[in-house]
């Protein structure tokens, strides 16, 4: 099937068709941007804005894309990862949508970045990002473009960390919006999104059975908090490894072992990390790890796993399974690594729920929408997703869902916005 846009880059434009099915089925799940899209297609709140988006390339961000595109968008997709990709969505966007994407699972370093300066061709006069790389290189090597951009958003908390440190700096010349700490975006994406898809990747990849298994589970944030609760909900022993104290006393309170990675790496089975950070697993873990251990990455970056220090460790490398390498030590021990030390659950399966990335790519939406109707009056620094687009969003979620709540009266709304009453 041949597309009608010209300047594009995916695997194979014949897996478009595939990728509709895929999308429209993932659609279904997502009530809450079907609502928006036909709001945005009556409204045209972004109309003519040029946007480069660098998002995992899936069929929930495909759906994300038709919103923007249907508020007048002019939108241009980049993979925000290399092995994110679905090869059959991104044909699909180019084919059936018109929408130029610049994406190949698998595709090499070097490919990376030169999509990400495709996607900045476009001239963006708004960016989406999820792990800052393309605000990142458009700040570095772009510069000639900032003066068009209004505003960006960010969905990953990796990200935001970026954002905050470059912001702090003062090197941040447009505003962002953080969609990652939304309430509706980190209670539910990055805790029950995170924790079905990182064990869904860990399963898929290596086929092993759970329960009975040490799980250590490095950090207890949003995300990390959910893997822990899917793990143990398989039957697994978690253990949680931490540097805040407030954490850990959390996942102590919440029944899990806690202890140092230098301990639990004598005895985890399965080591997965999330928490933004680098070297969590180090030579120093490996070189105590029982023989067998398994580890997996579900931070955005693979830099949480010290891959040069146990490639320089080994003797030899084999790929055993897809997305699963056994590294053979020179001590004769093996251990194992998923998805090349990527995000697990996008790397060996297919992310996120399609339920949960509804609220979380209507916070994108909405943001996107508030950026050009505040254009020039925000600050360029890192600002919070509005209480109000928080609150709309879980609202249409409970309404698709079927579920009703309780108002407050106005006797009861008196009474939380006075100080006179007491007991």
């Amino acid at each position: 099937m041949p597309a009608k846009i010209k300047h594009y880059d995916v695997k194979d434009i014949n897996l478009a068709d595939r990728g509709r099915f895929r999308m429209e089925w993932a659609a279904k799940e997502m009530p809450v941007l079907r609502q928006l899209e036909q709001r945005f297609a009556q409204g045209h709140p972004l109309d003519g804005v040029r946007v480069s988006a660098c998002l995992h390339v899936t069929a929930e961000t495909a759906n994300l894309m038709r919103v923007l595109q249907a508020g007048g968008a002019d939108v241009v997709l980049t993979a925000s990862n290399p092995l994110s990709t679905q090869d059959d969505i991104a044909a699909t966007l180019v084919s059936h949508f018109e929408i130029p994407v610049f994406a190949i699972k698998g595709e090499d370093n070097d490919t990376y970045y030169q999509h990400l300066h495709a996607a900045l061709d476009h001239r963006p006069n708004m960016t989406m990002d999820d792990g800052m790389d393309l605000l990142a290189t458009l700040h570095k090597s772009r510069r000639d473009l900032l003066p068009n951009v209004v505003g960006g958003t960010e969905e990953t908390t990796t990200g935001v960390i970026r954002l905050k440190a470059m912001a702090a700096e003062g090197a941040l010349e447009f505003p962002v919006i953080a969609v990652n700490d939304a309430l509706t975006k980190h209670f539910f994406d990055n805790r029950y999104g995170t924790g079905q898809s990182t064990m869904d990747g860990i399963i898929r990849a290596t086929n092993v059975l759970i329960a009975g298994k040490n799980v250590v589970v490095a950090g207890y944030g949003w995300c990390s908090r959910g893997i822990a609760m899917r793990a143990s909900g398989l039957g697994a022993s978690v253990i949680v490894t931490e540097v805040d104290p407030l954490k850990a006393l959390e996942a102590v309170m919440d029944g899990y072992r806690v202890m140092p990675m230098h301990e639990a790496a004598r005895i985890g089975d399965i080591f997965v990390s999330a928490t933004g950070d680098i070297h969590v697993m180090d030579q120093h873990h490996f070189e105590v790890m029982k023989d067998g251990a398994i580890m997996a990455n579900s931070g955005h970056f693979n830099v949480e796993v010290n891959i040069p220090a146990l490639e320089a460790m080994s003797s030899q490398i084999t790929r055993v399974r897809d997305f699963l390498d056994e590294y053979k030590l020179n001590d004769g021990r093996r251990l194992y690594l998923i998805g090349e030390g990527r995000l697990v659950n996008l790397a060996a399966a297919e992310g996120h729920p399609s339920a949960v990335m509804d609220m979380s790519f209507a916070n994108q939406a909405m943001a996107a929408a508030y950026l050009r109707e505040h254009a020039g009056s925000l600050s360029n620094d890192v600002h919070s997703v509005p209480e109000s687009i928080d609150k709309e969003v879980a609202l249409l979620k409970l309404n698709a869902m079927g579920i009703a709540i309780d108002t407050l009266t106005p006797e009861q709304a008196t009474y939380l916005n006075s100080w006179q009453e007491g007991t």
